[in-house]
This record gives structure tokens, sequence and C-alpha cells, in this order.
């Protein structure tokens, strides 16, 4: 029988919340690098010519191994087998290596020139890889620090812990979604947010070595307690956990819930410029008080849990606020960009509500020898959504703006022969001619989204005729230019100039550049009414097992 000794260590609450602080900081810098190539999507676009297939492979390479490996479920039945303290770090060191290579595919290191790989373009394939690493890595971590927080927190603050786990590990999202598009746009270079985000890994594996220490100190206090002998892990465990008809319907709700939020942030940047004509500087602003908003309120919901109940009810009410959310987002005519940040602070909301349910309910479903399996299957259903919706986002946003890319594609190659003709002039090295295209493409693109109004034809017939013409504009723009001393001067008055006669001429012929994101939009609302049904189911099925969802947390 067990013991309750008031000198454990997580009867001590400045070491249970340093703890927790600890985990929490880890998560956020791999929250961080999750999310850090979203708002980078246009920059990919037009200087290393990504179209939305490629961008769609590369973010649903998330789940690649996670899925088809079961490195989740391996995960899940290593933390069971190992600890929490074996599984962390070596979760924590995958996802510095995969950062690496993410970093590594799309920096000026990439070598020009590879071919396909399985016909896919090399360095999507590569960072899609890195990816795919970095995902076993975060994703086990999740259950990982999960688990931790059950350990230190039952019968105590469970929701609230878990809640301002998330809420803390969401400002790596916040940050992810602002700041790299900036940063990337101020180095001229798409890949430099990546290395930061490598870089903050880094320090985030320090910080779970420190927390290991005080795991050790928490065994220590606790040795001398006596415990229930607990069964050892079995795989038998597993059949148990996938028969439990209350753990498919809290799964389900998880891969739906989150189908329609974390895949919706990965184009979110790309939709407020595309549909709210922001100016790509400022675009990530609005998706990212998403996070900031589930700071503050996904521990408000998870202490309301832990006092009051309610769980099944917050999880209906979190569902019905996403569809809410992605109806309005599919509105066409609904375009000002005041009304898309509501809608995203309500969005946020909605994240806030679900998880600081949804996580704290497992433990009532699901035995605590089982938490590690039972959370890395559902996580590994999830992967099912964060692998196939952004594939299926980048499918629909190809097949109904079928011209989109190939015309991103035109326009870069119209400035990079102008900078040719020009080369004699301007005498670049090859650093400073491709980042001299870079930077002129993307400003003239990202001016178009931004100054026009017209959505363009879907059609791809004279495109090599516009191409000369643009040619020929740019050319003709810069031959009235005064004379200017310098190198650094003359390279901005050509972009400059190359940006202005190269708006009006692609205004002229009304080139579509821009992606129509209400069928992408639909699909997220799609999952937010199945999440919303299955959600109902849960709560009648713990009104028919008892599980106590509807009941308080916290233990007086």
């Amino acid at each position: 029988m067990t013991q309750k000794i008031s000198s454990s260590l997580r009867e001590s609450a400045a070491a249970r919340w340093t703890a927790l602080g600890i985990v929490s900081f880890t998560m956020f810098c791999g929250y961080f690098l999750a999310d850090a190539m979203s708002p980078l999507k246009p920059m990919l676009e037009s200087q290393l010519l990504w179209d939305n297939l490629d961008y769609g492979i590369f973010t649903s390479a998330y789940g690649w191994f996670n899925v088809f490996l079961l490195m989740l479920i391996l995960g899940g039945i290593l933390l069971d087998k190992t600890g929490v303290r074996f599984t962390g770090i070596l979760s924590t060191s995958i996802m510095v290596i995969g950062a690496g290579i993410k970093f590594f595919a799309i920096s000026r290191f990439f070598p020009v020139g590879m071919g396909p790989i399985f016909g896919i373009k090399a360095q999507v394939m590569i960072a899609a890889l890195g990816y795919a690493t970095f995902a076993v890595g975060v994703e086990t971590a999740g259950i990982t620090v999960s688990r931790i927080i059950v350990k230190w927190f039952k019968g105590k603050e469970m929701a609230l812990a878990m809640g301002l786990q998330v809420a803390f590990a969401r400002l790596g999202t916040l940050l992810a979604v602002a700041i790299p598009l900036p940063i990337a746009k101020y180095f001229g270079d798409v890949s430099v947010p990546i290395l930061f985000g490598a870089l903050l890994l880094c320090i985030g594996l320090i910080a779970y070595i420190v927390y290991v220490r005080m795991d050790i100190k928490l065994e220590k206090s606790e040795a001398h307690i006596e415990k229930e002998e607990e069964e050892p892990f079995k795989l038998a465990d597993v059949l148990s956990i996938v028969t439990n008809k209350g753990f498919w319907l809290i799964a389900l709700l998880c891969v739906l819930f989150y189908s329609a939020v974390f895949p919706w942030i990965k184009f979110a940047t790309d939709l407020v410029i595309n549909k709210y004509q922001v100016n790509p500087n400022l675009a990530g602003l609005i998706p990212s008080v998403l996070p900031l908003g589930t700071l503050f309120l996904t521990p408000f919901f998870g202490n309301l849990y832990d006092k009051k109940g309610k769980g099944a009810t917050i999880m209906i009410i979190g569902s019905v606020l996403l569809i809410f959310v992605h109806g309005i987002f599919s509105i066409p005519f609904l375009n000002n960009w005041i009304l898309a940040m509501a809608v995203t602070v309500v969005l946020g909301v909605a994240l806030s509500l679900v998880p600081s349910a949804m996580w704290p309910s497992v433990p009532k479903i699901i035995p605590e020898k089982q938490l590690g399996t039972a959370y890395a299957l559902i996580f590994w259903i999830q992967n099912w959504g964060l692998m196939g919706v952004p594939l299926l986002i980048g499918v629909v946003l190809s097949a109904t703006n079928p011209t989109v890319s190939r015309a991103k594609e035109t326009v870069k190659a119209g400035i990079v022969e102008t900078y040719t003709q020009l080369q004699p002039k301007l005498n670049l090295n090859k650093i400073e001619f491709d980042k001299a295209v870079d930077n002129t493409t993307t400003r003239l693109i990202n001016q178009v989204l931004v100054n026009t109004e017209y959505t363009g034809k879907q059609d791809t017939t004279g495109f090599a005729g516009f191409k000369n013409k643009l040619v020929a504009v740019n050319l003709q723009a810069i031959q009235s230019l005064p004379a200017v001393q310098g190198k650094e001067k003359l390279g901005q008055q050509v972009e400059d100039a190359c940006v202005k006669a190269g708006y009006n001429e692609i205004d002229k012929q009304q080139i579509a550049l821009r992606y129509d994101y209400t069928k992408a939009n639909l699909i997220f609302m799609i999952f937010g009414i199945l999440a919303f049904f299955v959600a109902f189911m849960l709560k009648a099925e713990d009104r028919k097992k008892g599980y106590g969802l509807e009941l308080p947390n916290k233990i007086d």
C-alpha cells in the first residue's frame, strides 16, 4: 500500500513548478523549429522556386517516420521501459540532428544541380528528411513531458500544469510565425531562421539535462516510500489500450482537432498575404495572436477543469468555435485584416479549450503504467493528420490555382535574365548575383500581392512572351536612370527600377500570382465539424463508463 510521505520532492511546490518550467522550455525550443518554415513559404517560392506541392511534401514529412516506421509507438514503449531521463535526452538530441539536416538543405551550402530523389526535388527531399527526423524527436519529447507532468502533478494541479506547459511551449509557435520572415528578409537568406532554431534546440537539450538532475533527486526522495508493486509493461498492454472505446474517441478528437489547427498554421502567413493583402513583413503577426491567446487561456481553462470539471463539455465548445472560425475564413468577400485578426483570436480560444481538457483526460481513461504507450498511440494517430493534411492542402491549392507557381517561376526567370544582361555593368559575384535576384523577385511579387485587386487568369498561354516583355520593360526602365557612383547604390537603383517596371507590366497583363484559399479553408471547417461529433460521443461514453471527465481533477 502506498504511504504518502511529505519528504517526497514532488510535495514541494517550488520543485514541481521548477521542473515544469525546465521541460516546458525544451518544448518551447522544439515548437519554434516545428513551425519556423511556415511564414517562409513565400520566400521558398521566390528564392528556391518551391511550389505548393513541394511545400506540401515538406510539411507532410513531419509524419513520415512517426507514422510509417512507427517511431512514435516505439518511443512510447521505450518511455515505459526506460523512463523519462533516457527517452528525453535521446528525443531532444534527435531534434537537434533533424534541425541541422533541415538547415543544410535550404542553405547556400546545399550543392546545386542534384537530380530528383524518388521524383521529388533533391532539396525538398533532404529538407523533408530533416523535418521527419526532427519530428521523431519533438513528438517523443512531447509524450515524455506529458509523462513528467503526470509524475510530478498527479493528484495536484495536473490540468493547470499541462495547460501552462502547452502555453509556454506555444510561445515558440508565436515566435515561429512572427519573426522568421523579417529575419530572413533582413539577411536575404531563407535559411537563417532555421539556423537560429537549431541553436535554440541545443540550449533546450542542455536544459533537459538539468531536469534529469532534478528527476534523480525526486527518485532519491521517494526511495524509502513503500509503493504498490506495478506489473512491468507488456505488449499485451497495447491490446488493452486499443480495445478501449474511450481511447479511440479521444484519439480521433485529437487528430481531427489538431488537423484543423496546426496544418492551418503552416499556411496561415501565406493566406494572410494572399487573401487579406497584408504586408509580408507584418503578415506573421496575425497568426501569431493564436499562440499568444493560448499563453493565458490554456492555463485558465486547465485550472477551471482542475477545480470544476466539465472536461467533455469544454472539448465540445472548442470544436464549435473551430467550425465558426474556418467558416469565416472560407467566405471570399470577408477579406478585412482586422476581421482576420479577430477570428484568429477566437481560434486561439478554441486551441486553449480543447487541449486543456483533452490531455488531462487521458489519465482518467488509461492506467498510469500504460500512459507512455497511450500518449504515443494518440500522438501517432495525430501524426497521420499532421502528415496527410498539409499534403492535401498543397494538392488542393495547386489544383485550384494551377498556374500561380508557374507564373512566379516565370517572374523569377525574367529577373534572372535581366540581371544576366546587366552583369557587365553590375559586375556581381555569384553570391551577390543570387541575392540580388532573390531580393528583387521577392519584392516584386509581394508588391503585386499587396497592392493589386485582380485575381488573374489561370492560363499559362503567353508566359514565354510575358517573360520577354518583362525583361524588355526592366531594361528600358534601367536605361533611363541617372548615373550613380558606387556598386551598392547602382544595385539598389536597378532593384528599385525592376520592381517598379515589373509591377506595372504584371498589373497590365493581370498575371495570376495570388492563391485562392477558399476550398482549403472549407477542408479545415469539415475537420471541425467531425471533431464536434466525436467530442459529443466522448461525453456520452463518459456518462456510460464513468471515466470522470466531467469531474474535477484536483484532490483536496
